[in-house]
């Protein structure tokens, strides 16, 4: 009976204002809406790991981690996290840490991917953009998460990069009229170059578009995003997803 238990998910979405976390089952429902906290100011590993065991404590069983991070993460290890503290990240095995945190095995990637998995429809080129703190992307091929690319730092005028030309601060200077002036631009240029079949909008900004978007682009919802962290474990353990068992 043992073999035919069902294995749940603990998906942690990280970012740069809110830590978000529920339990998921194989299918990736929900076994209860997700529960956030605020990301600690200046979030370095010590006090970032410590509020996530915080959230977490007290919520049902799960089998297995799924973590989505702001940043550039490969084999588990951070190396950019451009919204927190960047400085203390580089080089940072958090899926390591988490795992010998929480005895249970972990999967980390960047928080776009993790949202990706759980929103395209697994046909074609399919392109992910998160609109939050910062600005995120994913790319899948048939549904295959593709090598990342921190395409939000490649630069678009005067010395800023994405991040900086459509990020939250951008948002709060510019206005959203000027910001989605900005966001048709930025889009124009993505259809240009990505050639995708089908791009997701998702992050708490994307809700402030205000103009027609083309028929192959639909906004998502975070909740619907968390929900990645089921789907990151059917993935094979290749060079985009790797696992790590804790105390391994």
């Amino acid at each position: 009976m043992e073999n035919n238990k069902q294995i749940n998910f603990l998906s942690i979405d990280i970012g740069g204002s809110h830590i978000k976390a529920t339990v998921l089952n194989p299918d990736g429902e929900m076994q209860f809406d997700y529960k956030k906290v605020e990301t600690p100011e200046k979030a370095n590993p010590k006090n970032l790991i410590a509020a996530i065991k915080a959230l977490v404590k007290g919520y049902p069983p799960y089998d297995k981690i799924s973590v989505g991070f702001p940043g550039y993460v490969k084999d588990g290890v951070i190396f950019t996290a451009p919204n927190l503290d960047n400085a203390a990240w580089k080089n940072f095995n958090l899926s390591k840490a988490l795992g010998n945190e929480l005895k249970k095995p972990v999967r980390l990637v960047n928080d776009a991917d993790l949202q990706g998995l759980a929103v395209i429809s697994r046909k074609g080129l399919e392109m992910v953009i998160t609109l939050g703190t910062g600005f995120g992307t994913a790319l899948f091929m048939d549904g295959k998460l593709l090598p990342h690319l921190e395409l939000a730092h490649l630069p678009v005028r005067k010395g800023k990069d994405y991040d900086a030309f459509i990020g939250d601060k951008a948002l709060l200077k510019d206005g959203e009229e000027k910001w989605n002036k900005k966001m048709k631009e930025v889009l124009k240029t993505f259809k240009t170059v990505i050639n995708y079949d089908r791009l997701y909008l998702s992050g708490g900004n994307a809700k402030k578009i205000s103009f027609k978007l083309d028929d192959n682009i639909k906004i998502v919802s975070n909740k619907d995003g968390i929900k990645g962290g089921a789907f990151l474990w059917d993935a094979e353990d290749d060079y985009c997803v790797k696992s790590v068992n804790p105390d391994a």
